[in-house]
């Protein structure tokens, strides 16, 4: 089964159904297939053969969705890169991936020109205003409809390479296969959230990060519509919501604080919707209960996902508050494990790596590895297991809690210091806007904890202040030893917390005296 199939057949039942919404453009079903088919016709003019990479660096714009069915159409690979990403950032992925095609618009290319030499003997595809040389995207997609050759079942099931946001290192591009999307997003999510094709879906986020791709793959995969905002904001967010009759919200965390304020003011704009589906950083339960309380007819869906995996766990709009730190049960055919340093399962009740497989790599949600990394892959795939990297306990219930990135505990003392648990206590206090906890070096007891802290507008807050809040609510070994007020936490364009800075600016600062 192939995700280019899927659009055909859609195009097929429901021709003159709206797919997808984009600055007030509309195309259809049909015009949709039929455009792609067209860009892929004009891309294999330019070379492009089953397994080759085509970078699309494009803002959100149906071009993007039409590229990405047009490289499917051929059996090639679409490497989307987000354009909050640098210039150089994209140097990086389209070199590792070996592309040969870089699609852009051109209110990217003045940013472009200092690394253009990086880019060498490749095809520039431009939408917009090309300059001499570069292929027009709207020649591609004004190109005559041929039959195209038919795509061999072998070694051609792989259709993207996503790159991690390389928090701790260099980038490493996740192969990501037709199956791992079409089992997430067209089976699992549609059954477990009630998805059909008559909702429609608004997307708040770039469809070249994972987020927007899978609200995209969700509406497109079960025949939905999708509206699609340029870059987001609250207010024209309410309006699209309202004019669209959009049913299913996709977000982020950071988006829902944002869209409360309006929601206040205007909840009955948005009673047309019926799900809310969160991901990326914890959800926090003040903010889903002012949702839920504006909008009672909504279904909150939040999740844990990874890019290697798809989605984990799942917590439904019933367990919201009864399990409000939990990120929920496992996807049913999800397999977990979850393991001390020695690869021995922990008791229930106990934190322990993240393990998890789904089958064979790329056949179901595990992606297939990493792109030209065999060694990489080795280590973070065994036997099938996903070493996550990420520190988690299970219940009696078996609902999961993701308690810290194996690489961020803090050991102290010989105790092992979660720091997120840490993080969650100091966000509780009311002039802490946002916080990021690490591990400093400590002579006595090997680590110490270091937080930095982002005030609220015009808190005044001290350092023994907020370390006698954290007393009152942890143990005293895993209260800040150090604290840090800083105006911004460091964060890459996909907006994580750069803990590795934070770590070597604590370093810093402790040997200095400066906390």
């Amino acid at each position: 089964m192939r995700l280019e199939l899927i659009l055909a057949g859609h195009a097929r039942r429901t021709p003159g159904k709206t797919a997808v919404v984009v600055h007030g453009k509309r195309i259809s079903y049909a015009e949709l297939h039929e455009s792609s088919l067209r860009v892929a016709a004009g891309l294999r003019g330019l070379g492009v053969r089953p397994g080759d990479r085509v970078v699309g660096y494009l803002p959100n714009d149906i071009a993007f969705v039409q590229l990405m069915f047009a490289t499917f159409h051929l059996g090639a690979i679409l490497v989307p890169v987000n354009t909050r990403l640098t210039a150089k950032e994209l140097t990086y992925f389209t070199a590792d991936s070996e592309a040969g095609v870089l699609c852009v618009d051109s209110s990217s290319l003045a940013a472009l020109d200092p690394v253009a030499d990086a880019f060498k003997g490749m095809h520039w595809v431009v939408t917009g205003t090309p300059r001499p040389g570069q292929v027009p995207f709207g020649t591609l997609a004004a190109h005559a409809i041929e039959e195209l050759p038919e795509i061999p079942l072998a070694n051609c099931e792989d259709c993207m390479v996503i790159y991690t946001s390389g928090t701790t290192g260099r980038p490493k591009g996740a192969v990501i296969t037709m199956a791992n999307f079409i089992i997430m997003h067209h089976h699992l999510n549609a059954l477990d959230w009630g998805l059909r094709a008559d909702d429609v879906f608004l997307v708040t986020t770039p469809l070249a990060h994972r987020t927007g791709m899978a609200r995209m793959m969700n509406a497109l995969c079960v025949g939905a519509t999708l509206v699609v905002m340029e870059r987001f904001d609250p207010v024209q967010a309410v309006k699209l919501i309202e004019q669209e009759k959009v049913s299913a919200l996709g977000m982020v965390p950071t988006v829902a604080r944002m869209l409360l304020p309006h929601l206040r003011e205007t909840a009955e704009r948005c009673s047309s919707l019926r799900h809310i589906i969160v991901t990326g950083e914890a959800f926090p339960v003040e903010v889903k209960k002012a949702l839920i309380d504006l909008l009672p007819q909504v279904a909150l869906h939040s999740f844990f996902a990874m890019t290697e995996v798809g989605a984990v766990t799942c917590l439904n709009h019933d367990e919201q508050f009864t399990h409000a730190a939990s990120v929920g049960r496992v996807t049913p055919g999800v397999e977990v494990k979850l393991v001390d340093d020695s690869g021995k399962r922990v008791p229930v009740g106990e934190a322990g790596e993240l393990l998890v497989r789904t089958g064979a790599p790329g056949n179901f949600l595990t992606m297939r590895g990493y792109y030209r990394r065999p060694e990489e892959t080795a280590k973070a795939i065994v036997d099938g297991w996903v070493h996550t990297g990420d520190m988690a306990r299970l219940d009696e219930d078996g609902y999961m809690y993701i308690v810290d990135r194996k690489k961020d505990m803090v050991l102290s003392g010989g105790f092992n210091i979660y720091t997120k648990e840490v993080e969650q206590v100091l966000l509780e206090h009311a002039d802490v806007l946002d916080a990021a906890v690490v591990g400093v070096p400590d002579a006595i007891f090997g680590e110490a904890v270091a937080a930095f802290i982002e005030l609220r507008a015009g808190s005044r807050l001290d350092a023994a202040t907020l370390i006698e809040h954290c007393r009152e609510r942890i143990a005293g070994y895993k209260k800040p030893k150090h604290v840090f007020f800083v105006d911004n936490l460091p964060r890459n364009a996909l907006g994580k917390v750069l803990k590795a800075q934070l770590r070597e600016s604590a370093a810093k600062s402790v040997e200095h005296g400066a906390a």
